[in-house]
């Protein structure tokens, strides 16, 4: 007979930069009886989300939200705005930016992909430079990642939108924000981006489930001309029936009530609040990684991630056995790392519903699994965090008392 474990005490600290921890109010919004998604009562949901969810991508134009993962949205923000054979210009910043790029691939776009070195954000000069030598406007679309994942680098985003508009080039600004959303300030109108993608299972603070395309007037007039096959992925009949707040098929009922409850716990925390939140906490993380002796894998200080840090591990020690240790011993589950750097680098994800005693615990686990580990660190990372978590701005200590 199978003998079950026993469960370990305390909680479980869920540290990978997504999914996330999502918060015990969304869970029992998700846990709401389901209703007819074609009864009255549905409508005032739909509306209800569709309106504040662009709040969050700061934007005035429609973001449709499907039942699907990010890869899913990623495939809709591509077959509803190219067409098989269009050439598509991409930039290498690590593991999610060569997924997007193979799926390009796999649907008969021609990707011509910029190499990149995994440590750095996409190059706003090489973008300009590609798109002035295509003097006949072949390329239909710029793709890039504003933070990646696997590396903890976030990206200019209005960079790029100045790039291709100093190229005076047509093409399209299509932006994965699967790890920033409601984490790192992202303007879906201010930088002119015509499709973000985005998931609902890390900043949003939901489970895995919902994924979302916010969509510009140049997206919409581009998908009429569109020659790719879609059903389930076209905007247009969707967005024809969340003007009534219904969807055209089956909607994830349940996570909907979740979206709302995040929705309402964002906007009144204030996005600029959230923002704020998220910078502290990446300063404070990256002040412990240096206090430790250690290397932050993004090189440039201004591309540093808030809503993730990668970190390298010493030359000969395995980031992924530093994970089961800790992961069996303190019951935490940091990153792990993905394609390039797998074995050399652990993620610490401090984003979503996450406060100040949430990052020190966390930061806490890191350092006693490094010592057990037998990384020799060069002081406390503990005491580093906590001087920046001390030097809080007025406005945090005024909410706190």
């Amino acid at each position: 007979m199978l003998k079950l474990s026993s469960h370990p005490a305390g909680r479980h600290f869920l540290q990978i930069p997504g999914p996330t921890n999502v918060p015990d109010n969304v869970l029992r919004a998700i846990d709401y009886p389901t209703i007819d998604h074609r009864g009255p009562e549905f409508a005032v949901l739909g509306k209800k989300v569709l309106s504040e969810i662009r709040q969050v991508f700061q934007t005035k134009q429609p973001v449709v939200i499907y039942p699907g993962s990010g890869t899913g949205a990623w495939e809709a923000a591509l077959v509803n705005v190219l067409s098989p054979g269009d050439r598509v210009l991409m930039f290498e910043t690590g593991h999610f930016a060569s997924l997007w790029k193979k799926m390009a691939d796999n649907l008969g776009l021609q990707a011509e992909f910029i190499g990149g070195d995994w440590r750095s954000g996409v190059d706003a000069a090489q973008i300009e430079a590609h798109l002035v030598d295509d003097r006949s406007h072949m390329v239909r679309a710029v793709c890039v990642v504003h933070n990646e994942t696997s590396t903890g680098v976030t990206s200019n985003i209005a960079a790029v939108r100045r790039a291709i508009d100093n190229a005076r080039h047509p093409a399209l600004l299509l932006v994965d924000t699967i790890s920033s959303l409601g984490s790192i300030d992202y303007r879906h109108d201010e930088w002119g981006v015509d499709v973000t993608v985005a998931g609902s299972q890390k900043g949003l603070m939901l489970p895995p489930g919902l994924s979302f395309n916010a969509v510009s007037e140049r997206a919409q007039a581009a998908a009429k001309s569109s020659k790719f096959p879609r059903s389930y992925w076209r905007w247009d009949e969707i967005i024809e029936s969340n003007r009534s707040g219904y969807w055209p098929y089956t909607p994830s009922t349940n996570l909907l009530y979740g979206l709302s409850a995040a929705l309402d716990q964002l906007l009144a925390e204030g996005l600029p609040n959230v923002f704020a939140r998220h910078q502290r906490h990446g300063d404070a993380s990256r002040a412990a990684v240096r206090a430790w002796g250690l290397e932050i894998l993004c090189r440039n200080p201004s591309e540093y991630s808030n809503a993730l840090t990668g970190v390298l591990m010493p030359d000969g020690m395995d980031a992924d056995a530093l994970r089961v240790l800790i992961h069996r011993r303190f019951n935490m589950s940091l990153g792990t790392g993905l394609g390039r750097v797998k074995g050399r680098v652990f993620r610490i994800g401090h984003l979503g519903d996450f406060n100040d005693l949430s990052l020190m615990g966390t930061l806490s686990g890191v350092e006693m699994g490094l010592r057990e580990f037998g990384v020799r660190l060069k002081a406390s990372g503990m005491l580093a965090a906590q001087d920046v978590l001390s030097a809080a701005p007025a406005d945090v200590r005024k909410r706190a008392a």
